[in-house]
């Protein structure tokens, strides 16, 4: 799956902030545990949190929930800040050569100047100056819960493309028993479809369901 150019980002960003009313934001990311069986020899590499072997699977999503970004294989031990850091997207998100939109300014928020394009997450992630995560603790401003809560409505869109592929796929729902290798690969490959296949009716009705709570 290619990785989207300038262009790509700057039409996911207008479509994000038309639909989830979050500016320059070029998608959501997140990271899911596939399970699998442990290969043979393979100590605690894919053993995870959750007391379950698995590959991760991390991905970028756009509005239409459509999966724009797949890495596909980081061990089941590594968490999303782990995973995304060992990912070549990981690394061009830190260098600065994704090809993001030039920072801009936000009408209404003229008085902060230049912003970047940027990826939202949860606290899972590390905080990047293309990366947003919530801001921690319990004792928040009110702008901040604000902030915290626009971010959450975006990030939906991984949640539900994730939900949809599970849904749709029975390899995510139980245990496969081929390799990791092999696993990995159908995985990359039913994610590429879903990132070039239009909206189902199904994310369509998600989207419905979103926006009338």
């Amino acid at each position: 799956m290619p990785v989207p150019q300038t262009e790509d980002w700057r039409a996911i960003a207008a479509e994000l902030q038309e639909r989830w009313n979050f500016p320059n934001c070029v998608g959501a990311i997140d990271g899911k545990h596939v399970v699998i069986q442990a290969p043979a020899n393979s100590g605690s590499l894919y053993f995870n949190y959750k007391s379950t072997h698995s590959l991760v699977l991390l991905a970028v999503v756009d509005a239409q929930y459509l999966f724009r970004v797949v890495d596909v294989g980081g061990f089941g031990r590594c968490s999303d800040s782990g995973s995304l850091q060992n990912s070549a997207f990981g690394e061009s998100l830190k260098d600065g050569s994704l090809q993001l939109p030039p920072d801009t300014v936000i009408p209404g928020a003229e008085r902060l100047g230049l912003l970047p394009h940027v990826l939202v997450g949860d606290e899972a992630f590390p905080l990047l100056d293309n990366l947003l995560r919530p801001f921690p603790g319990r004792h928040l401003t009110r702008e901040k819960r604000v902030f915290n809560y626009r971010l959450s409505w975006a990030r939906l869109v991984v949640e539900c493309a994730f939900g949809i592929l599970s849904s749709q796929w029975r390899m995510f729902r139980r245990v496969i028993t081929t390799s990791p290798e092999d696993k990995a690969k159908n995985l990359a490959v039913l994610s590429w479809e879903r990132g070039t296949m239009h909206s189902t009716e199904g994310s369509r009705t998600q989207q419905n369901n979103l926006e009338s709570k």
